[in-house]
C-alpha cells in the first residue's frame, strides 16, 4: 500500500474528504475554544452553565446523567464554578441529600456571552455559504451518519452470533 500524505489509508478515493472533514472539525472547535477563553471559564464548565441556565434546579445527579460521567466528575467541576460565583448550591427541599444547582448573575453574564461566541463562530463558519450548499451539506452529511449508523448495526448484530 503506497502511503499518501502520512497516512495509512493508501490510495482511497475519498481520503481528502475525510482529513478535510476533520481538519474543519478542528479548526471550529478551536475557533470557539479562542472565543469561549475570553470568558475565563473552561469549555467543560461552559458545557455546565449551560445547561443549568436551561434546567434551572438541576440536582448533581441529572447533571451527570446528561454529561454521561460519574455524580463525582461533576461535583469537581461544579465546585470550581461555585468558588468562582458563576453556580450556587441550593438544599433541596423535598430531599435534603439533594443540591439544586442555581445560577448566580455572574454565571448568566458567562452564559450570554457564550451564546454570543457560539452565534459569531457558527456565523463565521457558514460565512458565504448558500441556502443551496446548506441543504446539500445537510443531505450529505445526513447519508454519512446513516452509512455509519447501518455499518455499525451490522457490525453489532455479526459480534452477537
Amino acid at each position: 500500500m503506497k502511503e499518501r500524505g502520512g497516512s495509512w489509508f493508501g490510495e482511497s478515493p475519498h481520503w481528502a474528504l475525510l482529513q478535510m472533514f476533520r481538519y474543519v472539525g478542528h479548526l471550529q472547535r478551536a475557533a470557539l475554544e479562542r472565543q469561549l477563553n475570553k470568558t475565563g471559564v473552561f469549555r467543560s464548565q461552559h458545557q455546565l452553565l449551560m445547561y443549568i441556565f436551561y434546567h434551572p434546579d438541576a440536582s448533581q445527579k441529572e447533571i451527570a446523567q446528561w454529561e454521561h460521567v460519574s455524580p463525582a466528575t461533576v461535583a469537581v467541576s461544579l465546585k470550581k464554578l461555585e468558588s468562582g460565583g458563576y453556580i450556587r448550591r441550593m438544599v433541596d427541599e423535598q430531599d435534603n441529600r439533594c443540591n439544586q444547582i442555581r445560577i448566580t448573575e455572574k454565571g448568566q453574564a458567562v452564559v450570554q456571552e457564550s451564546i454570543r461566541c457560539f452565534q459569531e463562530v457558527e456565523r463565521q463558519t457558514f460565512e458565504g455559504f448558500t441556502q443551496e450548499d446548506e441543504t446539500v451539506m445537510q443531505a450529505c452529511l445526513e447519508k454519512m451518519r446513516d452509512n455509519l449508523t447501518a455499518f455499525l448495526d451490522r457490525m453489532e448484530k455479526e459480534e452477537s452470533l
